[in-house]
């Protein structure tokens, strides 16, 4: 019988020897280049060193991600540290992400944050949109769900507006919309979401004749009368069209919760 790990532990020697061997020629290629004032020669021979050492962290992140979480987010720091040194930013974001998704996965919702404005900035720097978006899109939801409603706001239209300008994207703008509209009456209610549909329209004059923007007037009007019950059918209605996700219907709940404590006040003022 093979006894593979002993041969495992022979190749991990092997291997260690080569990466230390290569790690030590390409620092003496680097100092030969500095004597030689070869600048950019050496600075090259450096960010292939570096390079090296950046996707070894990553590759033993993938390991330990079996056996070890906190060890794997350890090299994943280093391997993005690296990779930030040597102005790898589009895989320096990548990273970003991965750490992103590992804290959210651990329910460390305040480090997931962080991480995804970390890996969306760098991915906008590096132009791809796409994966930008996909980081900021996950911000608005953990930060509508801690109540950071302003933050969802503004990144919300923000998409929007990006979106506006590309053919290919505009169908999603009405949904970016609704979520923000969402948000508006979570945070401040009517007059928030009365300010904010003009706003809308102005931004987007197709949006007036969507179901999304019907929608939100008249979440709006049964808010303004205080109607527990049309706010139901509205949202029923709504949801039998347009499925509701359970990130639109958490925030629904809580603008009811809002509505029924209102109506309980004018039942005790009367």
């Amino acid at each position: 019988m093979v006894d593979y790990l002993v041969k495992a532990e022979e190749f991990e020697k092997k291997a260690e020897k080569k990466l230390n061997d290569a790690a030590m020629l390409l620092e003496h290629a680097a100092n030969s280049y500095k004597l030689a004032k070869s600048w950019d020669l050496a600075g090259k021979a450096n960010s292939e060193n570096k390079h090296d050492a950046a996707y070894a962290y990553a590759q033993a992140a993938k390991s330990f991600k079996k056996v070890n979480a906190n060890e794997a987010a350890s090299c994943l720091e280093h391997a993005v540290n690296i990779y930030c040194e040597i102005g790898m930013l589009g895989m320096a974001a990548g990273i970003y992400k991965e750490l992103a998704e590992f804290y959210e996965s651990d329910q460390n919702m305040e480090k997931s944050i962080a991480y995804y404005e970390k890996a969306a900035e760098f991915y906008q720097t590096e132009e791809v949109t796409t994966s930008a978006n996909y980081c900021k899109l996950k911000i608005t939801q953990y930060s509508a769900q801690s109540e950071q409603y302003e933050k969802a706001i503004k990144i919300y239209e923000e998409i929007a507006q990006q979106c506006l300008k590309n053919t290919l994207l505009k169908y999603g703008v009405k949904g970016y919309l609704l979520n923000a509209g969402l948000c508006h009456l979570r945070k401040a209610g009517v007059i928030s979401i009365t300010n904010a549909l003009e706003k809308y329209k102005d931004l987007d004059p197709t949006f007036s004749r969507t179901r999304e923007c019907k929608f939100l007037v008249d979440i709006a009007g049964s808010i303004d009368e205080e109607d527990v019950a049309k706010f139901t059918d509205v949202v029923k209605g709504f949801d039998s069209m347009t499925p509701l996700d359970s990130w639109k219907t958490t925030l629904l709940l809580r603008v009811k919760e809002k509505l029924k404590a209102m109506e309980l006040d004018e039942d005790d003022l009367t």
